[in-house]
């Protein structure tokens, strides 16, 4: 049985958990997949465009790298669950009666 972990920051292939080595890159598109937009971490809205307050500052995001954070995984990834129905599922626990 294959594990997806992922799915490519560029092109959206889904990718196994040992597509995310230092050297690999997407089977699909040829980019690098250990890379800052392909971490659970990675969050323009915050500083350093990283959740991870003690990541070192990495100032190419599509370039793989070494930081010791990072966490396989893109919002497209099977078994995340999409804003909407993040959205939808507020409102259902808020909703006024």
């Amino acid at each position: 049985m294959i594990t997806v972990s992922g799915s490519c920051w560029k092109c959206g292939a889904k990718l196994e958990s040992s597509d995310f080595g230092r050297q690999e890159t997407c089977p699909k598109c040829g980019f690098d997949t250990r890379v800052c937009k392909n971490c659970l971490h990675y969050d323009p809205k915050y500083n350093n465009s990283c959740k991870e307050n003690q990541a070192d500052f990495l100032s190419e995001k599509e370039k793989s790298n070494f930081c010791d954070y990072f966490s396989p995984t893109h919002p497209n990834a099977e078994g995340s669950t999409s804003r909407d129905a993040m959205k939808s599922a507020a409102e259902a626990l808020f909703k006024k009666k």
